[in-house]
């Protein structure tokens, strides 16, 4: 079974594998987040200001607040890169907009791939769209839905030179 860094298995059954190079990956999601498909609660797309379309690291995302929750009536921008191993391996992930969630660093808004779900278990069939539906659904968990929250439309600083 091939794994390099640009290419990921998706297998329909047992006996048959198929190896879709990253940048074919990445180009359909590209197009899908263009599309807007799902419920727009969640969405996607490149970072032009970072990225071209020959890498596609450098994604952006948001999310609207899950309603009944302190997050309700918000909207958060969040940054996602997706570096060579993506899909094989989970995109790493930060929060632009300041919020306060179990397994978020309060200081950089980096997401914990050892505390989140959806990172901790990353398949390579899941998207940048299941990542953020993730992240929506544990907005809303226990933990995480009454949680007070710092005031609206404050943003983590981002590091000198760097996208993040």
């Amino acid at each position: 079974m091939l794994t390099s860094p640009h290419f990921w298995v998706l297998s329909f059954t047992s006996f048959v594998d198929y190896v879709v190079p990253r940048n074919f990956r990445l180009l359909e999601e590209l197009e899908k987040g263009e599309k807007g498909t799902g419920d727009g609660l969640c969405s996607y797309g490149i970072d032009d200001s970072v990225d071209n379309l020959v890498n596609m690291e450098y994604w952006l995302g948001t999310i609207f607040g899950p309603g009944h929750t302190v997050h309700e009536n918000r909207i958060y921008s969040l940054r996602i890169y997706c570096g060579e191993n993506y899909p094989n391996k989970p995109p790493q992930v930060k929060f632009v907009s300041q919020i306060s969630m179990k397994g978020v660093d309060p200081k950089t808004g980096v997401v914990s791939a050892e505390q989140i779900g959806v990172l901790k278990n990353w398949r390579p069939t899941m998207t940048m769209l299941t990542l953020l539906k993730e992240l929506r659904l544990e907005m809303a968990s226990p933990d995480n839905k009454k949680r007070p929250q710092p005031e609206e439309g404050k943003k983590f600083t981002s590091s000198a030179g760097h996208p993040w």
